[in-house]
């Protein structure tokens, strides 16, 4: 995952993913331009492990988080991988998707979690907990937070997300104790969704 080399950066043209915009708009007879990006909602789930009482988290690498984390003087064509390595990219997330395909969100979710995680959850075991907008100053897409109770016995697989698709993905599992001490840092490379989550968790499944 940590083995990243030869980043450039460069126009972007066409995305599947990803089309910049900017809107024209007047308020309160004031004109307006507002630059904003569309993207593809998506679903995320928080994962807990009732078999040996562990939250389950993906790690991956983001290049956004990478890209910021490198100083302007040094964002040029070839960014020095040695004086700015990979690790300064890497995130601790919930597991998560895109909805790029017209199905429920909860077998969005499901799919996700088996891909990624390697968790079989029935759909029926996905409890569902809010829709959020996200990224409101740039996208304002939706992301629907789930909330799942697998065993170890609904492992099939060993997760890492979709080889064809470029991922790749580690797992990470955190006790109750462990996650709350990561809430203690006081800087973390985890987006608000994620550190909103633990706090849902925390308060609405302390007992467990």
């Amino acid at each position: 995952m940590d083995n990243i080399n030869d980043v450039k950066l460069t126009p972007m043209g066409d995305s599947n993913f990803v089309k910049p915009l900017r809107m024209h708009y007047t308020q309160n007879g004031v004109e307006k331009i507002w630059d904003l990006i569309k993207i593809h909602d998506s679903v995320s789930i928080i994962i807990y492990n009732t078999t040996r009482k562990v939250l389950v988290f993906v790690k991956q690498f983001r290049p956004a988080v990478y890209f910021a984390a490198v100083p302007d003087q040094d964002r040029e064509l070839k960014i020095d991988t040695n004086k700015y390595p990979a690790e300064n990219g890497i995130t601790i997330e919930l597991c998560a998707g895109i909805v790029d395909k017209n199905i429920p969100l909860e077998e969005v979710a499901r799919i996700e979690v088996l891909e990624e995680c390697g968790y079989d959850v029935p759909v029926s075991n996905l409890e569902r907990i809010i829709s959020y907008r996200s990224g409101i100053g740039v996208c304002g897409d939706i992301q629907t937070v789930f909330y799942a109770e697998v065993t170890d016995n609904m492992k099939v697989g060993k997760g890492g997300g979709n080889l064809e698709e470029g991922e790749f993905i580690e797992l990470v599992e955190m006790t109750v104790a462990e996650a709350k001490k990561y809430l203690e840092k006081d800087t973390v490379r985890s987006p608000g969704g994620f550190l909103f989550a633990l706090l849902w968790f925390f308060q609405n499944k302390s007992t467990i």
